[in-house]
């Protein structure tokens, strides 16, 4: 029987985990911190992870189906979150096949597989696989852009911000307002000594409730075609949030959910209340001053980047996941078309596909390689597939940015669709045809 890979012990690495070892399929599962939960650690030496982060789609929309979480809180933190993956693995019996504080630091194929090298506190190891999972995750290398000129403050991004308490007293300048950037700005209002929040493109504010309840669980049925459920969530949020550009946000130049809206409407709040201010893109720093596109200027003592990540898979050449711009170019975001024995986990960003929707995904890979084993016909059908027919439409409709960071954009209902149909035909092979 071949034996896998697993690298990242995150919701990815644990779903992947789950999945193959639920069919018998041999796994080894590589993790560099100490124990599971991924970014969800705020421990782990390479989590982005920050003291107020919470969830920002509901529990019951998030949690693996066959493991609800224990807490009845909608939006639990994410010190819950990491015992929630812990009891996930020990539940499963994963915890045991996972090395942990075991960096992969590179992959190479032979012999129709691939050498796995590790560094350990017992050294460095290289052993051969069948095939490698790559979940090693999507939020670990901080997108740093650069600027004309220089400033003389101190600098920093998002995924070095832990506490407010770095924050204290300090005139801080946000640029961009992702969802990590508008937490970080509600927390800076307590502590800082000013905020602004530089951005050079207009956002949709989704409360987290609406009528009452978690808003990602209202319409949870037939999805809608994406103009009118644009249309509709449109105005419903206009009637909950106002429009963001009375509190100084530039009007979007797209439409809701053609980019990841904002799942926090505190900021809106606190723009309302003086608490923080909206500024332009910038032009150039100079010295301890930021000059901003609009001709004004301000003094700050911290520029804090909330510009987001880059995909990485440090330990494997490009060529071999056939990268194309900012992402790999991979079926179902799943697999490379040379189908050359690498897989990759999590590399999707949904609103609303949460963690059931990458089991799925792990387990469209688990039903592949138990064909690859049991039934090699099957599994050459589903290459033919990859490789000879188009590749479905994953975004639902829907015209996301042409951002880097939407490279690997899906709309969950088509992508959670797509899935399942390779999965069913995976377990229900066609009949072969009799001469």
């Amino acid at each position: 029987m071949s034996r896998y890979a697993i690298i990242g012990a995150g919701p990815s690495g644990l779903a992947a985990a789950r999945a193959l070892t639920r069919r018998g399929i041999g796994i080894d599962g590589y993790e560099a911190s100490r124990g599971v939960g991924g970014l969800w650690d705020i421990d782990n030496p390479r989590s982005t992870m920050y003291e107020s982060a919470h969830l920002i789609s509901s529990r019951t929309t998030t949690e693996f189906a066959e493991f609800p979480m224990r807490t009845t809180v909608d939006y639990p933190g994410h010190r819950a979150l990491r015992q929630y993956f812990e009891d996930y693995a020990e539940h499963f019996g994963l915890t045991g096949s996972f090395r942990f504080e075991t960096t992969v630091t590179r992959l190479e194929p032979r012999d129709g597989g691939w050498d796995l090298t590790s560094v350990s506190p017992d050294g460095e190891h290289t052993q051969w696989y069948a095939g490698v999972v790559l979940a090693n995750g999507t939020l670990a290398r901080p997108n740093i852009p650069t600027f004309t000129g220089s400033f003389s403050g101190e600098s920093m991004h998002t995924s070095a911000y832990k506490s407010p308490a770095q924050l204290a007293g300090k005139r801080v300048l946000l640029i961009g307002a992702g969802n990590s950037g508008c937490d970080i700005a509600v927390d800076a209002v307590h502590h800082a000594a000013s905020v602004d929040m530089s951005v050079r493109r207009g956002y949709y504010f989704v409360p987290r409730y609406l009528f009452g309840r978690p808003s990602d669980t209202l319409n949870q049925g037939r999805p809608l075609p994406a103009r009118l459920k644009q249309a509709v969530d449109s105005r419903v949020l206009r009637a909950f949030t106002g429009d963001p550009v009375r509190f100084g946000f530039p009007k979007p130049d797209y439409r809701i959910y053609e980019s990841h809206p904002i799942v926090n409407t505190m900021v809106l709040n606190h723009l309302g209340q003086g608490d923080l201010r909206i500024r332009p893109d910038i032009d150039r720093f100079d010295g301890p001053t930021v000059r901003f596109r609009d001709g004004t200027a301000d003094d700050y003592d911290l520029v804090l980047l909330a510009t987001g990540y880059t995909l990485d898979y440090p330990f494997v050449d490009r060529k071999h996941l056939q990268w194309q711009g900012a992402a790999p170019r991979l079926f179902l975001n799943v697999f490379p078309a040379s189908f050359n024995g690498l897989y990759v986990m999590g590399m999707i960003e949904a609103s609303g596909i949460g963690w059931q929707g990458r089991y799925e995904q792990a387990d469209l890979l688990a039903g592949y390689l138990d064909a690859v084993e049991h039934d090699a016909t099957n599994a050459a059908r589903f290459r033919e597939r990859v490789t000879t027919q188009p590749w479905p439409d994953l975004t639902g409709g829907y015209r996301y940015l042409g951002l880097d960071r939407m490279a690997y954009y899906v709309n969950k209902d088509a992508y959670r669709g797509a899935v399942r149909r390779e999965r069913h035909a995976l377990e229900n092979p066609a009949p072969r045809s009799r001469g």
